[in-house]
């Protein structure tokens, strides 16, 4: 099989954040609660900026993400410092969408009022649950109350896109829980809804007490009926279902998170933070002492790959399948051969007989919402070695 190389110009810059309050007993993310290193950590970001200055083709990002961790850890003043300092490395000028991660309970009316001035104009805030039970239960520090404080604040500061993460499938949950909490948060207004099936990864605290017995986990078919619900909700309230995860009012789609799922080109910047250029995949070190030992003497640690044309085929599938847009087959062609859609259509067949798959008349294959949830096992059947 051959395959065509195809490059764009750099779309995305983020940057990573890792200090935590305290951790979440779900998360596998890299983040510390070694807030004496935060000054230390921002001389680091702003070195590692000027030694990538000449990375990607285009060094003007279109899109920022400044996510964790918990970003609003920092004060305003040193979120402040990095912005500058990205302005002046790679030109912010050209900035589409800039969002921030921020946990409820660390917006305020002065931390709000201290990045409103910055090119930040989007504000994903990490909600989870709206049951205070629950909250307690994953060790979140903010009640259901505080975070419905949060967005009103953010509102109120003239921040109108705004994002909120949920969790469904945790311990205790229900579904008519979750069904409240996505009418909650659609009633409020909220533009932008992510929502995650709890996964129970190895290492964390959580699937170590699920190994105990202390909690249970959600059968499969009670999580499915809670996607059924996430996606019945959330249509009914006038949004848009544009990504597996992911749903929006219209104008609201998340630009930066799309260029991960179209493969554009980004530089990731931080501790355990990955860049993207068409071709390598490139990670700096997960640890913190060695990220910032390495950046400030000038010798990074970091890894990378070379993604084989095997990895970028099935990179292209698992991506643009899990987006409303699919695949396009006359992309496939064009990147990857005439023999490249003759598998592809022989690997989807069975799926678009199940009613999973679908293949429109515009020439793209698009998951069902039924293939959604199920899309892990589809979409790996039909990689390439």
């Amino acid at each position: 099989m051959t395959f065509f190389i195809i490059l764009g110009e750099m779309s995305g810059l983020y940057i990573h954040i890792p200090f935590c309050a305290s951790r979440c007993i779900y998360c596998a993310f890299y983040s510390t609660t070694r807030h004496e290193l935060k000054d230390r950590y921002v001389d680091a970001l702003c070195r590692e900026m000027a030694m990538r200055r000449n990375d990607g083709e285009s060094p003007h990002p279109r899109t920022l993400y400044i996510g964790g961790g918990t970003p609003s850890q920092l004060s305003a003043l040193q979120i402040h410092r990095i912005l500058d300092n990205a302005d002046s490395v790679f030109g912010l000028s050209g900035i589409e969408e800039a969002t921030i991660e921020c946990n409820p309970d660390d917006i305020n009316g002065e931390f709000l009022s201290g990045i409103r001035d910055t090119a930040i104009n989007r504000i994903s805030i990490g909600i989870q649950s709206l049951d205070d039970g629950i909250l307690e239960l994953i060790h979140r520090r903010h009640t259901a109350a505080e975070a419905l404080y949060a967005i009103e604040l953010c509102k109120s500061a003239g921040f109108s896109n705004i994002s909120a993460d949920l969790i469904y499938g945790l311990p205790g949950q229900t579904c008519d829980s979750f069904q409240r909490d996505l009418q909650t948060l659609a009633d409020l207004g909220t533009p932008h809804i992510s929502a995650y099936c709890l996964s129970y990864e190895e290492g964390t605290p959580l699937h170590m007490m699920l190994a105990d017995g202390r909690i249970h986990q959600a059968p499969d078919d009670v999580c499915a009926d809670m996607y059924t619900i996430l996606c019945n909700t959330l249509k009914d309230n006038g949004y848009w279902h544009y990504e597996i995860s992911n749903f929006c009012r219209p104008g609201y789609r998340s630009q930066h998170n799309s260029s991960y799922w179209n493969r554009t080109e980004y530089i990731g910047l931080g501790a355990a933070a990955h860049s993207f250029d068409g071709i390598i995949r490139r990670w700096n070190i997960s640890d913190i002492d060695k990220y910032i030992t390495g950046i400030l003497s000038g010798n990074p640690s970091f890894g990378q790959e070379r993604l084989t044309d095997s990895d970028r085929y099935n990179e292209t599938l698992m991506l643009s399948l899990r987006t409303s847009d699919g695949l396009s087959i006359n992309d496939i062609q064009h990147d990857f051969g005439k023999d490249a859609v003759g598998r592809l259509l022989s690997s989807a067949a069975e799926w678009i007989e199940s009613g999973d798959l679908i293949l429109s008349d515009d020439g793209r294959m698009r998951l069902t919402e039924s293939g959604l949830f199920r899309s892990d096992g589809i979409v790996s059947s039909m990689f390439i070695d």
